[in-house]
């Protein structure tokens, strides 16, 4: 879940490789994903799509147990507002999820009243 990625487990990441264009989603799902590399795209193995994953620097170190990197996949799933706007998340968003257009090389991003689903304050 997006609430349990700390700042300090994406620190190494250099990039955001997007598969599609995200400033048309309100938000992305993203989830820290055990891989046997720092780049590249990885496999895929949820329902759904995968939108993006984060590339990793070389000062990256892989787990002394598994020789694996913790890199973000971001994904999506058929019942996001998305894909089925009247859904279960024509408001709120799942716990994982972040607004789109909060997401940088190593900042975990946030929900917003977009990821949310609900109309911008004046104040945005």
């Amino acid at each position: 879940m997006s609430a349990l990625i700390g700042e300090d487990e994406i620190s190494h990441e250099i990039d955001l490789v997007w598969l599609e264009d995200i400033t048309r989603l309100d938000y992305v799902r993203q989830s820290l994903d055990r891989l046997p590399t720092r780049r590249g795209k990885p496999a895929y193995h949820r329902d759904g799509r995968m939108v993006g994953y984060a590339l990793l620097g070389p000062q990256a170190k892989p787990s002394p147990s598994s020789g694996t990197f913790r890199r973000r996949v971001f994904w999506l799933l058929p019942h996001d507002r998305d894909t089925d706007p009247d859904g279960l998340y024509a408001t709120g968003a799942p716990a994982e999820a972040v607004d789109t257009l909060s997401l940088a090389p190593g900042s975990k991003g946030r929900k917003t009243e977009r990821s949310e689903g609900r109309p911008l304050s004046a104040a945005v």
